[in-house]
């Protein structure tokens, strides 16, 4: 199986990892320490060092209660960022965004990859992506970040999840949308209780039968902290055994915060299968 960026073609074969760069003061692992588009560039060459098949951009934190940004304002704080390491790296260059304006300013600038926690629901986002070459990841998500941990509740999650996953994922086929330019993202996180994360990960490969290339999030995130205890950065080896679970139940990209030694973890699982 392989998915289209651009011009680029990853092999998925093997897990694909995905290095997380935050331009942002309000994320929750990492919010502040990249803001500047000097560290941000800086951290993203470092990622890129430590092996990531993927570098994904975000503006604007989408953590539960986070506050929206004006779109200028994630404008300014992303396109330097991808345009310099487009210019220093060959790897694909995702942005993270669910702002069309955003995503069309961030292809322009060398972004060959779209990452939407909205699945593209924003007018216009997939006429930009259709007309355009990039892969795309569509997630999950109830709600929004304003209100997406207020309750959530389902009758069966993985069900409902798939089958929202599969109809966008059908609405960007019937927009001409290549089917190895798409990957879906059961949003862990993201509008669920624990309780519905555990079930989504340990039901991974239902969500793989769609055909998609599936990518999981989890690095970090406070599903991992509820089950182990621990604060948000001392949940790397959560994280770890996190991305190690989700690549053996067939995720082929993983998010994560930690490249080298999500790496160093995935060896050990290529090893085994």
């Amino acid at each position: 199986m392989f998915f289209s960026c651009g011009h680029f073609q990853l092999n998925l074969n093997r897990p694909q990892v995905m290095g997380i760069i935050n331009v942002t003061p309000d994320s929750f692992s990492d919010g502040g320490l990249f803001v500047s588009a000097q560290n941000a560039i800086a951290h993203g060459l470092r990622l890129v060092a430590e092996g990531a098949d993927i570098l994904d951009i975000g503006g604007e934190s989408t953590r539960p209660g986070a506050v929206p940004v004006p779109l200028q304002e994630e404008l300014d704080r992303v396109i330097p960022v991808i345009e310099q390491l487009a210019k220093q790296s060959n790897i694909p260059i995702s942005i993270d965004t669910y702002k069309p304006a955003v995503m069309r300013a961030a292809i322009a600038a060398g972004a060959t990859m779209v990452n939407d926690v909205r699945a593209l629901q924003e007018d216009g986002a997939i006429e930009i992506v259709a007309a355009s070459k990039v892969g795309v990841c569509l997630m999950h998500m109830r709600g929004s970040p304003q209100n997406m941990q207020n309750d959530p509740s389902y009758d069966d999650v993985v069900m409902e999840v798939s089958d929202f996953l599969a109809l966008r994922a059908k609405v960007l086929l019937d927009a001409g949308v290549a089917h190895e330019r798409i990957a879906l993202d059961p949003g862990f996180g993201f509008g669920k209780r624990t309780i519905h994360n555990i079930a989504l990960l340990r039901d991974l490969p239902r969500l793989c039968e769609l055909g998609f290339p599936v990518l999981a999030g989890l690095s970090r995130k406070s599903v991992l902290g509820q089950i182990v205890g621990d604060e948000t950065h001392d949940r790397l080896p959560a994280s770890i055994a996190a991305s190690v679970v989700a690549a053996m139940k067939g995720a082929r990209i993983l998010r994560v915060h930690d490249v080298n030694a999500t790496i160093d973890a995935l060896k050990v699982v290529q090893a085994v299968e």
